[in-house]
């Protein structure tokens, strides 16, 4: 059964210096909370893994937390860049930062490896792509039965894989639903699962068709109200677009981000407080 645990004590027993950590979540259940609390804790050397690395990245990059990116796109939805990425990658601030560019639909073929106990995916992707030129990991196979050249890229199996959902009962067992993205194949492949959620709850009432994590998948549950802002959680509150507007100018100078930070997460204890100090933050700005 998995352990139900305050998120602080979570990312202390689970996430460590030098760790591959996976944070995944598609549109929405993002886990901002939890890369929070891996910011605050000082976490260092982390290899990252996403499909789609937006905010929450560009946070932990900024805040020296990575040095490796293993990813298929990443931007700001809707807004731009990530400004705190893209400086890391170009002038090594805070820290040279290293990136592993595959294709979208070769990252989720690569976590389904991994969930699966394989070695590694096989795609028909990367025709006509320069990718495999600057990526080394991206190898071809020959079919054996048809003498098809395919792609070939090493399973994604993360120290640590980390994602927010809506629920979970008091054993442990966790519910997703709405977009489910990769975050089953993620867990699955993963050495140690933590999962941030909406609410603990006697019965989690599943939906037709949602994905239910057994417990036995999942090395512990920590609940956080809101802990994907300001991506959404689905059936429980909407996208913060002004928030993601927003940070396209937060994160852009150096000095402006670092203060954010410091204000916003560093200062604050938890994602409850976190998120009191950015709303009485924006109270104070419409103020002016």
């Amino acid at each position: 059964m998995a352990s139900i645990v305050p998120l602080r004590e979570a990312v202390a027993s689970h996430v460590f210096d030098g760790n591959s950590v996976a944070l995944e979540g598609f549109t929405h259940l993002i886990p901002f909370a939890a890369g929070h609390e891996l910011i605050r804790q000082s976490r260092r050397n982390l290899t990252l893994i996403r499909m789609t690395p937006d905010l929450v990245y560009d946070q932990m990059i900024g805040m020296g937390c990575a040095s490796k990116l293993i990813f298929s796109w990443g931007g700001n939805p809707g807004v731009g860049s990530l400004h705190r990425f893209r400086e890391a990658i170009q002038s090594g601030w805070p820290n040279p930062l290293q990136i592993e560019e595959h294709s979208h639909a070769d990252m989720a073929a690569r976590y389904q490896a991994g969930a699966s106990g394989l070695p590694f995916a096989v795609t028909r992707g990367y025709v006509g792509s320069d990718l495999p030129k600057y990526n080394k990991k991206i190898k071809s196979i020959t079919c054996p039965f048809t003498g098809e050249v395919l792609a070939a890229t090493p399973a994604i199996n993360p120290d640590v894989t980390i994602i927010h959902a809506q629920k979970a009962d008091r054993k442990g067992n966790v519910l997703i639903y709405g977009i489910i993205g990769i975050q089953k194949e993620a867990a699955l492949a993963a050495k140690r699962v933590i999962v941030t959620v909406e609410e603990i709850v006697d019965d989690l009432q599943a939906p037709v068709n949602a994905c239910v994590l057994p417990a036995w998948v999942v090395s512990c549950v920590c609940e956080v109200p809101g802990g994907a802002h300001p991506s959404y959680a689905h059936g429980y509150y909407k996208r913060d677009n002004a928030f993601c507007k927003a940070w396209d100018d937060i994160s852009r100078d150096r000095e402006t981000f670092l203060v954010w930070m410091q204000r916003h997460v560093l200062s604050t204890s938890d994602f409850a407080e976190y998120r009191r100090s950015i709303e009485t933050g924006a109270k104070v700005n419409s103020n002016v």
